[in-house]
């Protein structure tokens, strides 16, 4: 049964030093015969959360979550994206899909048998299909900023300035713009160093051409398989989230396609669980707490 909820918090409370995100552990590999997914894993004994970042960012988008699940006793593996972070770049297929496959790989490799698995953006695709294809490996579903439906009607204009902004050499000072842009109320305060991170990553040879060929992907095949998961599910999203005309009206299409329960984040923009933590992390520790006892 789906449910709404609302939570925010004020866009004028500065982060405490508790709330800054740690460093990144070392880095570890899932090797497979076309390259490597990079990951890293807090270790412990505790139920597994497997979160996938959205395309054009890094593992390190969690670094405020991770350690909200890991002392709420989770053990936690953050992973780089195809052509993303450190995994490799080249690949022959960058779909939702195929990164739900990975995590289904992951989940082998490291000898797991179940997961919750987050979502952001467009890899909240990547989540339902590790669903879809092996529901008795995921335990729980949770998109944030979900990303599943190809945009409708996009005006000339709009797929004008992609075209200019994703094709020439600022291409790279172009994306980080727009990232910039999905943090509305405020921002981490650890922002210009973790963007200073992101933009030498896009800047290493080949990365743009990857995230390039991700934002074109259609998503039609993820649109298409929708279907209520029979899985804990929760739909986060930003009032304010720059990537939907509606964001309340996209998070409600979601949960109708998935019967996930929704959690509005007032204020909040494409990345709830940086921007708004305090808020957005025990939420989510509350959701899978309640419907995983």
């Amino acid at each position: 049964m789906k449910t709404m909820e609302r939570g925010g918090a004020r866009s004028d409370v500065p982060m405490s030093k508790a709330e800054a995100g740690p460093s990144l552990s070392a880095t570890l590999r899932l090797h497979s015969q076309q390259g490597s997914i990079a990951y890293d894993d807090t270790g412990g004994s505790g139920p597994m959360v497997v979160a996938i970042p959205g395309m054009g960012d890094l593992r390190g988008e969690y670094r405020y979550l991770t350690p909200q699940l890991a002392a709420a006793g989770y053990r936690v593996v953050t992973l780089d994206v195809r052509g993303h972070g450190a995994s490799s770049i080249v690949w022959d297929d960058y779909s939702a899909h195929a990164i739900g496959r990975d995590v289904l790989a992951l989940l082998k490799h490291l000898g797991q048998e179940k997961a919750v698995v987050i979502g952001n953006s467009f890899s909240a695709g990547a989540a339902l299909w590790a669903a879809k294809d092996a529901p008795e490996a995921v335990s729980a579903v949770v998109m944030i900023g979900p990303v599943l439906r190809d945009a409708k009607n996009l005006p000339w204009y709009i797929r004008a300035i992609l075209a200019i902004g994703l094709g020439g050499p600022w291409r790279v000072n172009f994306w980080l713009m727009y990232w910039t842009s999905l943090f509305p109320s405020r921002k981490p305060a650890d922002f210009k160093s973790y963007k200073a991170a992101l933009g030498a990553n896009l800047r290493e040879p080949g990365r743009m051409k990857a995230l390039k060929t991700m934002v074109y992907l259609s998503k039609a095949d993820t649109e298409a398989m929708l279907a209520p998961t029979g899985l804990p599910t929760l739909v986060v999203m930003g009032t304010k989230d720059a990537d939907f005309p509606n964001p309340a009206e996209e998070a409600a299409w979601v949960a109708g396609k998935t019967g996930a329960r929704v959690l509005l984040m007032e204020g909040a923009g494409h990345y709830p669980q940086t921007e708004m933590p305090e808020q957005c992390g025990p939420a989510i520790v509350s959701f899978l707490r309640e419907r995983l006892a």
